[in-house]
């Protein structure tokens, strides 16, 4: 046994550079191994590592996973759910359908990246809020959710007019805010057409004014004096009448 064990031991003279160089790797590779294990753990117990996340050049450090962004998670390829950070889609205007790359570092951060964004479609809307304090975006009539995030980032209210983007082939039910257009509600500002009145001419005016006279002239002792068997018109109604045949007679003349 002691002389099996001595043919595996080197030589004084003999270069041991690489296999000290291999189990370097070796043990190298065998802590990232445990590192993402623990970080896998960390997320199936519903655990968060707390921190700020460090930026990473290699990819290798740690686990890649990519899934699509469903408005307010990542739908990862693995079946998983990700959670992704309000703050991180709401700068990114992040819609549905956009493809992400998650990477999760030996430390248990993670870090997001977008790497396929779907086609996007420019709309207009309006924010509302709802009784339970959910906020909406209503474009054409249509209601569509929106992260806090955005709404206080943007710093918009109830009513404030908003440019949005949203996929342009899905049916989402998310957009993402991009501008803020006007502040406050259009609806005050929008005034309901008043019906078209028709201009009247000259001799309708001489009528509505021997009418209002007519009526500013009649008392209640007046009204209660004519009979309903009275058959004799008032020389007023008579002059009125003579005036429209008259003007019959005009208009009728080449």
């Amino acid at each position: 046994m002691t002389e099996h064990s001595d043919d595996h031991l080197a030589s004084p003279g003999q270069d041991n550079t690489p296999k000290i160089q291999a189990l370097r790797d070796m043990i190298v590779n065998a802590e990232r191994t445990i590192q993402s294990a623990k970080a896998m753990l960390l997320q199936l117990e519903g655990k968060k590592k707390t921190g700020r996340p460090k930026k990473h050049e290699n990819p290798d450090d740690g686990t890649i996973i990519e899934g699509t962004f469903d408005g307010q998670i990542m739908m990862g390829t693995d079946g998983k759910q990700y959670p992704v950070p309000a703050n991180y889609a709401s700068k990114s205007k992040l819609v549905e359908g956009d493809l992400l790359k998650l990477t999760i570092t030996p430390d248990g951060s993670f870090i997001y990246k977008q790497i396929s964004p779907v086609d996007r479609r420019n709309a207009l809307g309006i924010v509302s809020q709802d009784e339970s304090g959910n906020y909406h975006v209503i474009v054409d009539g249509q209601p569509f959710r929106v992260l806090l995030a955005s709404i206080t980032y943007f710093r918009v209210e109830p009513g404030d007019e908003v440019a949005v983007v949203m996929p342009r082939e899905l049916n989402p039910s998310w957009v993402a805010i991009e501008n803020v257009i006007q502040k406050g509600s259009l609806n005050p500002n929008l005034t309901t057409p008043k019906p078209f009145q028709e201009k009247k001419t000259l001799h309708d005016n001489w009528k509505q004014d021997l009418s209002l006279e007519t009526e500013k002239s009649e008392t209640p002792s007046d009204q209660a004096s004519f009979s309903p068997t009275r058959a004799a018109a008032s020389p007023l109604d008579e002059w009125m009448r003579d005036m429209e045949e008259l003007e019959k007679e005009v208009a009728t003349k080449p």
